[in-house]
């Protein structure tokens, strides 16, 4: 099978699982206790934070070990508007985030806070003028994704910092999981004050990853216990997790240099513009990763059965979200066409790609219009 599912989750590197399977067995002890084992474990453990903060652009910052992207956005969204309401209730997002961002901020309302949800156009960008416009002295909080997970849509970051930090105190917060190692990605780079980083979309490993934040830029906790972390995130630390996550850290920081995905999809967008029934999404701002079309008058899961049946594996949409029958959030937020609203498939690469594999899927997507043409 080739596999093109890459932004729902990627095949694990050899070197991480060795890394982690080494780390069990050898060191196994709590990195929070006094003994020697455990001051062993503890040195590993802070040597990977500082590796993580190193290749993130932030060493004078911290991370926090969570159990990935999910349980990452959900501490920077609760966390820091409890943390700083003293200073407002105001928090700007997307509407089209990932569900651990929209359904926290969701909750936030319900807590009294007031969210405002910036608009985006038929590519998934937002406004700047809009964000100019909705930020205000008494905003705590702006949370903006990096790359949309499902149309790939790159964000103008660097530009929304500008307008944040000229126009209030906020804390301004990026979900990276989708950018991070695939396109340059640094906390001050970016001139967020935290980003939130998912290990098993960069060939680590599922159940583990980071918020990494700029020094003195500090959530209030959402689990609590025997403060660990720093009190940011109590339980036992997984050290093998860590190590682990330093190692896909360090791989993907030179995998991010591969220039055949932006080749890959040029190659599959020219394909596409020969048919009149295939509309590429976000043509112009996308990462290179991933490419998002959607078929006229055809669901997408006749496509993912089709490609499938032909050895190759993709998806409708965000894996999040693919068994809903209705059209996603981010589908809906961009205005798609009725025709094409229910087509929608994503193709995203990854490191274990190769040419040929990409040769055959541009091979499967012809046939496979063949038969749709023959059937119209």
């Amino acid at each position: 099978m080739i596999y093109l599912d890459n932004s729902s989750t990627t095949k694990p590197n050899k070197e991480v699982m060795e890394s982690f399977i080494t780390l069990n067995e050898k060191y196994y002890a709590n990195p929070a206790s006094l003994h020697c084992m455990g001051k062993e474990a503890e040195n590993f453990l802070e040597r990977s934070k500082l590796q993580m903060l190193a290749i993130a652009g932030n060493k004078d910052g911290q991370v926090v070990l969570t159990s990935g992207g999910t349980e990452s956005n959900n501490l920077a969204i609760m966390g820091f508007a409890q943390a700083y309401q003293s200073r407002g209730n105001h928090i700007i997002t997307t509407s089209i985030e990932h569900h651990s961002v929209l359904k926290a901020c969701y909750q936030l309302e319900k807590m009294g806070f007031e969210v405002d949800y910036l608009t985006v156009d038929e590519s998934g960008l937002i406004s700047l003028e809009e964000l100019k416009m909705k930020i205000r002295p008494e905003t705590i909080l702006v949370s903006i994704m990096h790359v949309n997970n499902e149309i790939g849509t790159i964000q103008p970051i660097r530009e929304c910092a500008t307008i944040i930090k000229s126009r209030s105190r906020a804390i301004f917060h990026s979900d990276c999981v989708q950018s991070f190692g695939k396109i340059p990605v640094t906390v001050s780079g970016l001139g967020v004050d935290a980003i939130t980083v998912s290990s098993h979309k960069i060939n680590g490993l599922k159940n583990s990853g980071a918020l990494l934040m700029k020094k003195g830029v500090i959530p209030h906790p959402i689990l609590f216990g025997g403060g660990q972390e720093n009190g940011l995130r109590s339980g036992t630390v997984s050290l093998a997790h860590a190590v682990a996550l330093a190692k896909a850290f360090r791989l993907s920081a030179v995998s991010s240099e591969m220039k055949d995905f932006r080749k890959w999809r040029n190659e599959m967008m020219a394909v596409c513009h020969l048919y009149e029934n295939i509309q590429v999404l976000c043509p112009d701002h996308s990462a290179p990763h991933i490419l998002a079309i959607s078929f006229k008058s055809i669901k997408g899961e006749v496509a993912v059965n089709f490609f499938q049946e032909n050895g190759v594996i993709i998806s409708t949409s965000s894996a999040c979200s693919s068994k809903a029958k209705n059209a996603g959030h981010v589908i809906e937020a961009i205005q798609l066409n009725d025709e094409f609203k229910h087509g929608v498939i994503r193709i995203s690469f990854g490191n274990n790609n190769t040419n040929e594999q990409i040769e055959k899927t541009i091979d499967i997507l012809k046939q496979f219009m063949d038969v749709i043409e023959k059937g119209m």
